[in-house]
């Protein structure tokens, strides 16, 4: 039953932090070379720098002593840094998924069909964001406003009783209204830029 889990929610108050992050700007570029999962996996394998076909390791004569080691290739990298993302995405539907029920078929399908999903969704969030211009923004203000609804209801209303509880119907007619209102602006932002240019 996750009933329990409502004691670890204020663990996943990441959503705010990362919605924050996302409407300031702040750590917007990401350098490769600055991947901590890079850093551990070259600190505790052997990496080759170049490609072995659909391999994910190799064995490669050592510089040293010649004999055959085995190595990771830049292939197995790729996948470390792709499930790693996966993991994360998992994590963060936790919290988003106990923000609108708490019904336990709910809860675990909806998580299950969220990890199937995650990698397609990105993609199609990734396009969508180089059409919609505020998009982002929309999204952002979406993993806050789960956040602060988690707080207020597993904490300031049912633990202390300090607020009244939030159905969950208002934080999905919000949601639709961010996410709604950032597709539309971003279209009149665009079509208004489109007509300046030919103006």
């Amino acid at each position: 039953m996750p009933r329990p889990l409502s004691a670890c929610l204020p663990v996943f108050q990441v959503l705010i932090y990362t919605g924050w992050k996302m409407i300031t700007g702040r750590g917007a570029e990401f350098r490769l070379e600055d991947s901590r999962i890079l850093a551990f996996a070259r600190r505790h394998l052997r990496v080759t720098d170049q490609r072995h076909g659909h391999h994910f390791f190799v064995h490669l004569p050592h510089p040293a002593t010649g004999h055959a080691t085995l190595y990771a290739t830049p292939l197995f990298l790729a996948l470390a840094m792709v499930e790693t993302a996966d993991i994360v995405f998992a994590v963060d539907s936790v919290p988003a998924i106990f923000a609108v029920t708490r019904d336990p078929f709910i809860v675990y399908t909806s998580n299950v069909f969220a990890i199937l999903g995650l990698r397609s969704m990105y993609f199609m969030l990734a396009a969508a964001a180089a059409h919609f211009k505020y998009l982002k923004y929309g999204l952002s203000l979406v993993l806050v406003l789960i956040g602060a609804k988690i707080i207020w209801n597993f904490g300031l209303s049912k633990e202390l009783g300090l607020v009244p509880y939030l159905a969950p119907q208002w934080a999905l007619l919000v949601t639709l209204l961010l996410i709604g209102g950032a597709i539309a602006y971003s279209a009149l932002h665009t079509r208004r830029s489109r007509m300046r240019q030919r103006g």
